[in-house]
């Protein structure tokens, strides 16, 4: 089979039109989820992390099976809120802001995670983020301890 110029130009074309979607159809950071279904600040959550490029998967837990599975992971009971997250080997419990998820991934610090204490109105999937109450973004280190990862003021 030979190719005319027309053909092989048509063909060059096509190839560095697709280039730009290369980038476009990578998928980002892979992360499960752990949390009950009838909770929709969780779904809100989730939906966050994929409207952020986030490949994320769930999985249905309910009470104590749940609330083990935290512990049983690392996560102090004071940093415990409504769902967990599992993504490169480290935990990330409630409603952590993708970026701080990002900032985790990059800088790979040895820590079992991220918390978010609770239900903070307007984290992420609590509500508007222009009425948020100040918030702390924790990092718990693998002996237990925990320190201020970053800290959202109120808006």
């Amino acid at each position: 089979m030979t190719f005319t110029r027309r053909a092989m130009m048509a063909c060059i074309a096509s190839f560095a039109a697709a280039k730009p979607l290369v980038g476009v159809a990578q998928a980002g950071p892979a992360i499960h989820v752990l949390k009950d279904p009838n909770c929709g600040c969780c779904t809100a959550w989730i939906e966050i992390l994929r409207d952020e490029g986030f490949t994320v998967t769930t999985e249905r837990s309910f009470g104590t099976l749940l609330i083990r599975h935290k512990l049983d992971n690392g996560i102090p009971q004071k940093m415990t809120s409504c769902h967990t997250g599992e993504t490169e080997g480290y935990m990330i419990e409630g409603h952590v802001p993708p970026q701080d998820i990002r900032r985790l991934l990059a800088e790979r610090p040895d820590a079992i995670g991220l918390a978010v204490p609770g239900m903070p109105y307007g984290s992420p999937g609590m509500g508007p983020e222009d009425e948020r109450e100040a918030y702390d973004v924790f990092l718990i280190r693998k002996d237990g301890r925990t320190e201020i990862f970053s800290s959202y003021d109120a808006a």
